[in-house]
């Protein structure tokens, strides 16, 4: 593995300034190949779980709804269901790869390098990333394939499938780190990280709530995220896209700073 990557990396790029590049780009292109080895459990399955979402949603609801923002429930709900399966899978990318690694006894093998904490987030967190907008582009295509679902801003769009997949890709960072098998993983999936996303208006938009929920809904970054997608796709939103942005960032920023404090630490990874 060694001779390979010191092919793909030669020497000559490993640092600019203090910065090790060799390092954080053979990171990076560890985490990458890691999903894409078994694409069809991290790219395929989600297309279709999407898709499955979709169609119980739109048959089961759809016709009963009518329209929402003025445009048809199953458009409405398009852009909701991908930016939750974006996330999710940004989040498991991340949180899987650190776990295994513990699990395995090989999470030395990343530790031991000459890679600063920040090269260590960046390298985890370009895996998330990658994971989440390759799964947003298959779902993206396959929406406008099959349902004729086109995208009425895609800089926004784009913005947002960044946002989310580096706000789980952080949250899945941080998850791997205090976890030490695969039942926390779960538990924290389940009770924290899918909850935000059915209820941040994936399935509905928070002007029906009452007021005291909409208020608290506003309070989950999520819904940014969830809105944001919804902006990019049909053009039409609960808040403002900049807003939306703007909270997002400030929380990636918060995310960021707390894993990299622990990646520095060793916290819950050195023994």
């Amino acid at each position: 593995m060694a001779d390979n990557t010191a092919q793909k990396f030669p020497m000559g790029a490993r640092r600019f300034g203090r910065v090790n590049w060799l390092g954080l780009a053979a990171l990076a292109n560890r985490e990458v190949q890691r999903f894409l080895v078994v694409w069809t459990q991290t790219l395929a399955a989600p297309l279709v779980t999407a898709g499955l979402f979709l169609a119980v949603f739109s048959l089961a609801i759809g016709p009963s709804r009518g329209e929402v923002f003025g445009v048809a429930f199953i458009a409405f709900l398009a852009p909701g269901i991908l930016m939750m399966t974006v996330i999710q899978n940004s989040f498991a990318n991340t949180s899987s790869s650190i776990v295994i690694s513990k699990v395995q006894g090989n999470i030395v093998d990343t530790l031991m390098p000459p890679l600063s904490p920040t090269e260590l987030l960046l390298g985890y967190l370009a895996g998330g990333i990658a994971r989440g907008l390759m799964v947003g582009t298959v779902i993206t295509l396959a929406l406008w394939l099959f349902l004729g679902q086109t995208v009425a801003h895609p800089a926004w769009l784009l913005l947002f499938l960044i946002l989310g997949a580096g706000l789980l890709g952080l949250i899945g960072i941080a998850a791997g780190i205090i976890s030490n098998k695969f039942d926390q993983i779960a538990a924290i999936t389940n009770f924290i990280v899918v909850p935000l996303s059915f209820l941040s208006g994936t399935f509905y938009s928070i002007a029906t709530l009452p007021p005291t929920l909409e208020t608290i809904s506003r309070f989950n970054p999520v819904f940014y995220l969830i809105d944001g997608a919804r902006y990019g796709m049909i053009g039409v939103s609960d808040a403002s896209p900049v807003l939306g942005a703007g909270v997002v960032a400030g929380v990636i920023a918060l995310m960021g700073t707390l894993c990299w404090q622990w990646l520095r630490s060793g916290y819950r990874l050195k023994p």
